[in-house]
């Protein structure tokens, strides 16, 4: 096998490892391909190319993470990760794991760890590196990252996300709320929404969002039931997609052009959370970007919608 097909086959594997340590579609696509760069400029054969780049890709994730959590802290807005429509890699043994560690609610949990500790916590949790190859990664001896897994699992587990287990049931159900929002039905949402469910937009500045989050199933209600049916008017429509994991959506204007993605976290048979990237610059990769500044003030024109 060549480098390019050894490189090729792990490609699916380094780009999950990167997004989840940066969450951000873009960023983790840079680190994959300069770990390529790094791999074909290796004047020696690696006794093990999925170690070799790995470490190699996490190194340079790590690197990327440290100046990134500085421009995070100055982020207008709520920040959430880039929405991912798919992870490339696959591993039926590490199915649950892979699906519950690309969610924006863990992905946001992961935001609060150190870079070294999130690199261990992915590699190891997630991933079932041995520590060696952990070690090897992050340059740090087994000890010190057995104590780094150990404190970043803690963390994990004191505030980790709970979904519901089954598929079918969660997606029923987000098909119900899709609907009710498409409606504006203030009743239908509520009796799908948890009592402090929480609605979050991140516009970065760039795009139109909320001001603060919404919190309370009343609340949540009333904004969405008052928001959807007046774009509706300007033809923008819901195309339901899993994002990150989880039920959610895409909004696009009346030429296709992506206007936000919507995620939901479900338990219990209720709608925990509501998370809405409109940010365009998390947004090119999913497709074209719209103009949402001029969609909304289309949308200022309308009339609020009478039932």
């Amino acid at each position: 096998m060549t480098r390019t097909e050894e490189f090729e086959e792990l490609r699916p594997l380094l780009f999950s490892i990167a997004y989840r340590l940066l969450g951000s579609v873009a960023e983790a696509e840079d680190a994959v391909q300069e770990s390529w760069l790094r791999y074909e400029s290796t004047p020696t054969v690696p006794r093990s190319p999925k170690a070799f780049l790995s470490a190699v890709v996490t190194r340079i994730s790590i690197d990327v993470l440290r100046s990134a959590r500085v421009r995070r802290e100055q982020y207008v807005g709520d920040w959430l990760p880039e929405p991912l429509l798919a992870d490339p890699y696959e591993d039926p043994a590490r199915a649950a794991e892979l699906a519950d560690s690309v969610s924006m609610a863990a992905l946001l949990l992961l935001e609060r760890l150190s870079p070294l500790e999130r690199a261990v916590f992915v590699l190891r949790e997630v991933f079932a590196f041995d520590f060696a190859d952990v070690a090897s990664a992050v340059g740090r001896s087994e000890a010190a990252c057995r104590q780094l897994a150990a404190r970043a699992r803690r963390h994990m587990e004191s505030g980790r996300p709970r979904f519901e287990a089954d598929r079918r049931e969660r997606a029923e159900l987000a098909a119900r709320f899709f609907d009710a929002v498409r409606d504006g039905d203030v009743d239908g949402l509520k009796e799908l929404l948890a009592a402090d469910v929480r609605l979050v937009g991140d516009g970065g500045g760039k795009a139109p969002a909320l001001a603060r989050q919404v919190v309370g199933d009343d609340k949540v209600a009333r904004v969405l039931a008052a928001f959807f049916p007046r774009l509706a008017t300007l033809r923008v429509t819901f195309e339901e997609h899993e994002v990150n994991g989880q039920p959610g959506a895409i909004l696009r204007d009346r030429d296709g052009n992506v206007v936000s993605t919507w995620a939901l976290d479900v338990l219990d048979g209720r709608i925990q959370t509501v998370r809405s990237v409109g940010n365009p610059d998390k947004l090119r990769h999913v497709g074209p970007v719209a103009d949402v500044w001029a969609l909304l003030s289309q949308f200022r024109k309308t009339r609020p919608v009478t039932r």
